[in-house]
Parts: structure tokens; C-alpha cells; sequence
């Protein structure tokens, strides 16, 4: 492949990412006018054997019609180090908004 092509398809590329990481962002922004519940107490279980993990806790997600719980489960960290940030709901003027959890 010459230059000049190998150039553009690295572009083209970069453009297409760039339009879907926008996309994905605008869509996982979902604003509900409705309060979501209390957070469920979780009985958190003893961590399985073997490398470390850490509990993300359960969260009320929005499905489009209602709030359903997602319940908690351990999960492997990135990187060593890392700790979970869960997710919440925020009210703002537009309503409830997702705020999403993540690795920090």
C-alpha cells in the first residue's frame, strides 16, 4: 500500500472512531423524569479464590419503561492498584441522569 493511501485509511479510520465514541457517548446520556429507588442492601460474599478482585456493587439501570436492579458481582481490576468507582444517578434540570462508573 502506498503513502498517500495508507495516509488517508489511518484518517478515515481515526474519523469513524471518533464519530462512534460521540455516538455511543450521546446515547448512553439517558435523562429519566423519575426518581430511581433506594439502592438494594447487597450481602456482599467473600471474594473467590485466586487472583484479587474487587465488588461492584448493584445499581438500578433504566430500561426505557422502569428502573431494574443489576445486581453486584466481583470483578477483575485493570491494573494493580485500581479501585471501582460505582456509577450513580444525578438529578439535574433535565431530570436523572446515569453517571457512569469506572475505574480509577
Amino acid at each position: 500500500m502506498n503513502k498517500p493511501l495508507l495516509a488517508t485509511c489511518r484518517i478515515g479510520a481515526a474519523a469513524l472512531a471518533l464519530v462512534v465514541g460521540l455516538s455511543m457517548a450521546q446515547a448512553a446520556q439517558v435523562y429519566v423524569n423519575v426518581a430511581p429507588p433506594d439502592p438494594r442492601v447487597e450481602v456482599v460474599p467473600p471474594p473467590p479464590p485466586g487472583p484479587p478482585m474487587e465488588w461492584r456493587p448493584g445499581y438500578w439501570r433504566w430500561n426505557g419503561a422502569q428502573y431494574v436492579w443489576v445486581p453486584g458481582h466481583y470483578v477483575h481490576p485493570p491494573r494493580m492498584g485500581a479501585h471501582w468507582v460505582p456509577g450513580h444517578w444525578a438529578q439535574g434540570p433535565r431530570g436523572w441522569l446515569w453517571v457512569r462508573g469506572h475505574w480509577a
